[in-house]
């Protein structure tokens, strides 16, 4: 799929400096070889068949973004909304599908539609409005988060059957996303390399003002290339959405990064001219495969971050290595059939030799899999967050005492992270799964895979829709909902006015406590909700957001907070009016929410005791393992926290 071959200069003929020149050619092939062999030595698990195919599913929806994003570096531009118009695009045609009523068939190609609307929309501010392309596609990110968030009320929604089939296997083992990757990746390969809207991205890239002067329509070649990379977004978002069984208005935040290290690791220069279809398709890999295997070997989420930070700093290094080396690149199409073969020539030795060296690795791992220790996955929907932090600490502890060998993955609030990280747990074959669903419909696929291999999975806090699991392990978010209601309109004598901070939207554990408390406020008409907006379950949100609405509520008597985070963020923008003239009320009990409490600033929190959760999930996930019986639904109590008896609450 390369459509164009670096050439260096002549000089250096000899052997070392064939070498040398290969692997400044292929740095990113090299790097590919070097980390499958490297994860093969380390992980057992890694050179499965399921877990390559996992691998290449994984790397599906990065790779179609990162092939529409190659059009617009190749060109020395940047796009940064490629994220939030797949998002976008998804929401478009699940929304028109379900609550519309349009045909299926209608409902895509008014996707595919949004998304090269959305790219048109940055050519032409880039072009004709002379907006750098930095601002103009950071415009787009936010005006096409907010319009996905807007058609879809802040709520997943279900995707058309018809179209969810992009998610599955073809034959029970050939994955569709990874057949999608490969023909949009010859689509980019033929368009970069045998087209005029290819040799003249090429030139703009290369210089803009010389390919001007040479008779180039430029800004006409930049609204096709913005659209190029709107359609693959839509693509992106397609297959994205399919995969989980829903359009999530949140799906694919901070995809574009990984899109443009895609991009970059694959050989591509941020300044423009140079960039091929091939190179990207290394770059995804090589994020998939890091991932991947950094699970497998139970590295943290934080870490992973670091790790591929420095990869890409490593692949542009490489760039300014191989510039100084004196490679040049020629017109696109430029290089003869010969280069080509011996191209070709050169990936096949590659795969040659990686097969050869995987195979003896992997012999390092035969028949030394121990069967004495059980292990147990954990994914939870983030550990940006004290209460799932204390659902971890609950887990470990409990892990640690009966000997079991735990491996915690952290989704960011991710959908299709937390999908691949249950991917990874079936594929290393593991005794149980404990997972903490991001959206209960998104984790249903990733949990029906496990279902198929017999690996019992346990749900902890939120359900999973439409897959089995042995047991649920939660409180209920509408009756503590339902409670933090009461306690606040009691406190406020049955009248008042009250402001609302919403978690995030499209969460189950937000729609449910919100759902709960407006259905307790219902028992007190005196009560008049005067603004609800949501914090994010972020405390720095909830403190920027309530100080917001304390312009145009300053009389405001009381706050029901979604949680704890939020619920201290506005106890800092009261001030001296928290706990006095303003009764603020948090959920999920965490020890800063209890400290709090016992200081007078927060009245009271609706506290699920999240260590319990950890620790009794664990309990189900061995019963589980080992065929023990498990009830369905273990439900740990949910408490209102107040002053009176939080002392002796541990949380």
């Amino acid at each position: 799929m390369a459509t164009d071959t670096l050439k260096s200069k002549p000089g250096a003929q000899g052997a070392p400096g064939g070498v040398r020149r290969l692997l400044l050619e292929n740095g990113a092939l090299t790097a590919l070889i070097v980390l499958v062999i490297a994860m093969s030595a380390l992980s057992g698990d890694f050179l499965t068949a399921d877990n390559l195919l996992n691998v290449g599913v994984q790397a599906a929806v990065t790779a179609i973004l990162a092939f529409g994003v190659t059009f617009v570096i190749v060109s020395a531009g940047i796009d940064l909304s490629v994220g939030s118009v797949a998002a976008l695009s998804a929401t478009v045609l699940a929304w028109s599908a379900t609550e519309a009523g349009v045909p299926v068939f209608l409902a895509v190609l008014l996707a595919v539609a949004t998304g090269i609307a959305c790219g048109l929309v940055n050519g032409f501010l880039i072009s004709y409005g002379k907006l750098p392309p930095f601002i103009a596609t950071l415009a787009m990110l936010s005006v096409g988060r907010g319009l996905s968030l807007v058609i879809s009320q802040g709520s997943p929604i279900a995707f058309p059957d018809s179209v969810s089939h992009l998610g599955d296997t073809l034959g029970g083992w050939l994955p569709v996303p990874v057949l999608v990757m490969i023909v949009m990746g010859l689509i980019t390969a033929f368009v970069l390399g045998r087209t005029y809207i290819g040799r003249s991205m090429y030139a703009i890239g290369g210089n803009e003002e010389a390919a001007r002067l040479s008779g180039l329509r430029v800004k006409r070649q930049k609204l096709a290339i913005y659209a190029f990379s709107g359609l693959f977004a839509a693509a992106a978002g397609i297959v994205l959405a399919s995969r989980l069984s829903s359009a999530q208005p949140q799906a694919a935040q901070g995809y574009e990064l990984d899109a443009i290290a895609a991009v970059v690791i694959g050989g591509a220069s941020l300044a423009g001219g140079t960039g091929k279809a091939s190179g990207t398709l290394i770059g995804a890999l090589i994020l998939a495969v890091l991932r991947n295997g950094l699970n497998l070997l139970s590295v943290s989420a934080f870490w992973q971050q670091v790790v591929i930070g420095v990869v890409i700093a490593l692949a542009v290094l490489l760039d300014t290595l191989r510039r100084k080396a004196g490679a040049t690149t020629p017109a696109a199409g430029a290089s003869g059939g010969g280069n080509r073969g011996k191209q070709a020539l050169t990936y096949v030795v590659a795969a040659v030799v990686a097969v050869a060296v995987v195979g003896a690795t992997s012999l390092l791992h035969g028949g030394s899999s121990d069967g004495k220790k059980q292990k147990v996955g954990l994914s939870l929907s983030t550990l940006n967050n004290p209460f799932f932090v204390q659902i971890r600490a609950g887990a470990e502890e409990q892990a640690k005492k009966l000997g079991v060998d735990l491996t915690v993955t952290d989704a960011q609030n991710d959908a299709s992270q937390q999908a691949n990280q249950l991917q990874n747990f079936t594929s290393e074959g593991l005794s149980s799964i404990i997972v903490n669903p991001v959206d209960s419909d998104a984790a249903g696929p990733s949990v029906r895979s496990a279902n198929k291999d017999d690996i019992p999975v346990i749900a902890v806090d939120r359900g999973v829709n439409k897959a089995d699991t042995s047991a649920l392990v939660a409180s209920d978010n509408v009756e503590g909902g339902q409670l933090g209601a009461k306690a606040l309109a009691e406190k406020l004598g049955g009248k008042g006015t009250i402001v609302i901070l919403q978690g995030q939207a499209g969460t189950s554990a937000s729609r449910e406590r919100g759902a709960g408390f407006a259905a307790g406020l219902k028992e007190y008409p005196g009560i008049k909700v005067v603004a609800k907006q949501p914090a994010d379950f972020d405390r720095t949100k909830g403190l920027d957001v309530m100080t917001n609405l304390l312009q145009a509520h300053p009389d405001v008597d009381g706050v029901f907070a979604e949680n704890d985070e939020m619920a201290l963020g506005a106890i800092k923008a009261l001030g001296s009016k928290a706990g006095k003239s303003v009764q603020v009320v948090g959920f999920d009990g965490t020890p800063d929410g209890l400290k709090a409490v016992r200081d007078g600033s927060l009245f009271a929190s609706v506290a699920q005791q999240p260590r319990e959760l950890g620790r009794i999930a664990v309990e189900n996930a061995l019963r589980a393992a080992d065929d023990e019986k498990v009830e369905k639904m273990v439900k740990v109590p949910v408490k209102v926290v107040t002053e009176e008896n939080v002392a002796g609450f541990e949380g």
